[in-house]
């Protein structure tokens, strides 16, 4: 029998967050992983992932126990933000 991993896949919108458990066969990529968990259908285009909060490649592998994490666009540019609040205080 082939060894398994089991892993967790989250997805957050501003509105709701999925957070699933997803077992693998030993090997399997973060890509894989997004694909398994059923949470593409909330998401328009393929994410950028990471794991554990580090970014990551799709073809990264996984270990048991991982977190598998996609990453939304940034809706603005933080410096932006920073840069528009500093010349406010002016």
């Amino acid at each position: 029998m082939a060894e398994r991993i089991v892993v967790e896949v989250s997805y957050a919108l501003p509105q709701r967050q999925w957070l699933v458990r997803v077992e693998l066969a030993a090997g399997s990529t973060a890509e894989q992983a997004w694909q398994a968990s059923g949470l593409a259908e909330h998401a328009p285009d393929p994410p950028d992932l990471g794991i554990h909060g580090l970014a990551c490649t799709a073809g990264t592998p996984l270990r048991e126990g991982d977190r598998v994490e996609a990453y939304r666009p940034l809706v603005f540019d933080p410096k932006e933000s920073r840069r528009r609040r500093a010349v406010k205080r002016i």
